[in-house]
């Protein structure tokens, strides 16, 4: 059986113990099932940058065609949806797997993943989807706690655990759109309220740590 390999970086952790054996179990099995493929990649001089890169220009492009009128615009959109999500997914087993993984790299991957989160809620926004008293908490909330995540990974106080709405922001679009409009806002109010509340715990660990 291949074991994961040691990275030649050091990097720094947003996990608290419990929640990072999780992740490094994870991340164990995701090596596993995606070994043929980050070979595959580092043969064709693929990198974890280039597929960061292509995930950020996938979920941007998700934002100009949602709004188009051509009938496979919304499909269209939500295949670049799925398409950003899975190279998300792939580009931290590269890195580990070329033994570069380390703070730079997470740090771009994490500021990626934000701009979509961005692009994508002012989208929802925009084309009425999300109100903007909804769709503008829920999206300062989403910055607030992964700024605090960073600020107290630093300081070597990180969360218990993490919120990750996006994943689940994202897998709804399709279900507002074709099975159940109106209900995405009913959904980002309760991802509103676990994300306040994980920036006013997350405000009060750094303040107390300062």
């Amino acid at each position: 059986m291949c074991s994961l390999p040691n990275t030649t970086k050091s990097k720094v952790s947003v996990y608290a113990s419990g929640e990072q054996a999780m992740m490094d179990a994870s991340q164990s099995r995701r090596h596993l099932l995606l070994l043929p493929l980050l070979k595959r990649f580092v043969k064709w001089g693929i990198t974890a940058n280039h597929l960061t890169g292509l995930s950020l220009l996938c979920g941007i492009g998700f934002c100009f065609s949602y709004g188009m009128t051509w009938d496979q615009a919304k499909p269209l959109a939500f295949c670049l949806l799925l398409l950003h999500v899975l190279l998300d997914g792939i580009d931290g087993p590269l890195a580990r797997f070329q033994k570069i993984a380390g703070n730079r790299g997470s740090f771009t991957d994490t500021i990626s993943d934000q701009l979509v989160v961005t692009f994508t809620t002012i989208t929802l926004i925009h084309y009425g989807e999300a109100t903007i008293i909804a769709g503008s908490l829920y999206l300062f909330f989403y910055t607030l706690v992964v700024t605090f995540a960073m600020i107290r990974s630093t300081l070597a106080i990180p969360y218990s655990w993490l919120v990750r709405p996006r994943f689940i922001v994202y897998a709804w679009l399709p279900v507002e759109t074709y099975f159940l409009p109106g209900t995405l806002n009913y959904l980002l109010w309760i991802f509103i309220l676990l994300l306040g509340w994980k920036s006013l715990t997350g405000f009060y660990k750094i303040r107390r740590k300062l």
